[in-house]
């Protein structure tokens, strides 16, 4: 899979009543953690993350974006993955002390997973989701069934080696009369995906994998939707944050560290601003 660009497939089931999604992801992930020293844990739950997103902005019905932020009082403060409808990835996580632990539990404890949806047009909405499963895929499809009450099951998968994630997501359309008929279905397409193997999706395309899983069943593939990385921040939203600041506190910077300089937390590319490109903020404090 590695010599492939990052997908992410949409698929049918047709007769059935049931939708499904599946990402493999590469040089997104690795160009998420690439500057960022995480333990392997925290890797791995930021990697699931990120794979879970992708299904995640695959279910919008509007163009926007999504955030997905995990948080408690395990040694990680908070992990974050934002992804838009054109499956623009980024994602960081924040520690609070260095860490040999794994799983879900064991890195965020006590917590909660917070869901919103910013549309481009309309208000941004949020849901928010306690951490009382074991896995991510688990706290998901709990969101699923609570908060928007559709059947809804997830696989994560992450292989550190190669530093590949994965996931597949299978959901239930609850527009038939036969509702029986539904959720045996849905049911049904679960127990096959949960044959999937790790080997298999990270080796496997992904017309091979579906033929493998459902070679009784019509599926109707879509086409593709590449997935990449890339940072939202900008030299721009930098100069509009230090425009906040009040013009004697901007000369008073530049007296002491001769420029203002901003990281992001994210890619961690660093901005630096000097006098001459500050000029405009600072030429009514008087010298």
């Amino acid at each position: 899979m590695n010599s492939q660009p990052d997908i992410l497939h949409r698929y049918l089931f047709d007769d059935l009543h049931v939708r499904g999604e599946l990402v493999q992801l590469s040089d997104t992930y690795q160009q998420i953690i690439a500057n960022h020293d995480y333990p392997l844990g925290v890797r791995q739950l930021l990697g699931e993350l990120v794979a879970a997103t992708c299904l995640l902005t695959a279910t919008l019905k509007l163009e926007g974006e999504i955030s997905v932020q995990l948080q408690g009082d395990g040694p990680i403060g908070y992990l974050a993955v934002n992804g838009g409808h054109n499956q623009k990835m980024r994602g960081i996580a924040k520690l609070k002390e260095d860490t040999t632990a794994e799983g879900l539990q064991n890195l965020i404890g006590k917590g909660t997973m917070v869901i919103t949806i910013h549309p481009e047009k309309g208000e941004a909405y949020q849901g928010v989701v306690a951490l009382e499963q074991s896995t991510i895929a688990d706290c998901l499809s709990h969101y699923f069934k609570v908060s928007e009450q559709i059947p809804t099951m997830i696989w994560l998968f992450h292989n550190d080696e190669t530093q590949q994630v994965a996931g597949s997501l299978v959901q239930l359309l609850p527009d038939g009369d036969d509702k029986e008929k539904q959720q045996n279905d849905f049911e049904h397409l679960c127990q096959l995906t949960h044959t999937l193997k790790a080997e298999e999706i990270f080796t496997l395309d992904a017309e091979t994998l579906l033929f493998r899983l459902y070679n009784q069943e019509k599926v109707r593939l879509f086409d593709p939707q590449v997935v990449e990385y890339q940072c939202s921040c900008s030299e721009e939203k930098c100069m509009n944050a230090i425009s906040q600041i009040q013009a004697t506190e901007i000369k008073s910077i530049l007296e002491e560290q001769g420029c203002i300089s901003m990281t992001c937390d994210y890619c961690l590319t660093t901005y630096a601003f000097y006098e001459k490109q500050l000029t405009h903020l600072i030429n009514d404090v008087k010298h």
